[in-house]
């Protein structure tokens, strides 16, 4: 693998109280999106602070489904909810807070170590928790479920 990998997302407005934004080139996908309804924009729409936590969620969750998957942690589910306090601070508002929320449902009682370790590292290791000033805590929820048999 390359030491550099760049990604690439596009922005621009495209009505009165919303934008678009799109993902490469390559990807067809396109997502509208708005200032919070707090600043004028619509609601129900998905706002930048949205995108920045959802990037953060998705990125805990794929970072802990490859270290389970290198450590042979056999896991049913695992959801996390990222919530993101905004303060104002000298020069303006930004996020200062950010709870990561992961709920992890293990196959076995046994594996509730080395889960609750594989939770803590997905933190450690994500690359946009790493890109990001603010402080970041995690508040883990572990439950245990046989497999279906298929």
């Amino acid at each position: 693998m390359d030491a550099q990998l760049t990604y690439q997302a596009t922005a621009f407005w495209a009505l009165h109280h919303r934008g678009v934004v799109k993902a490469d080139s390559d990807n067809p996908y396109i997502l509208d999106f708005t200032t919070p309804p707090e600043f004028g924009g619509e609601a129900r729409l998905w706002t930048p602070q949205h995108f920045l936590l959802a990037a953060l969620a998705s990125d805990y969750v794929a970072t802990f489904r490859e270290l389970a998957r290198n450590s042979h942690l056999e896991f049913q589910v695992i959801e996390t909810t990222v919530v993101g306090h905004i303060d104002d601070q000298p020069g303006g508002r930004r996020f200062t807070r950010i709870m990561i929320r992961p709920e992890l449902t293990l196959c076995r009682e046994e594996d509730r170590h080395r889960g609750h370790f594989l939770l803590a590292k997905a933190e450690r290791s994500s690359m946009v928790a790493h890109s990001l000033a603010s402080s970041i805590a995690v508040e883990e929820k572990i439950e245990f479920e046989e497999p279906a048999l298929v």
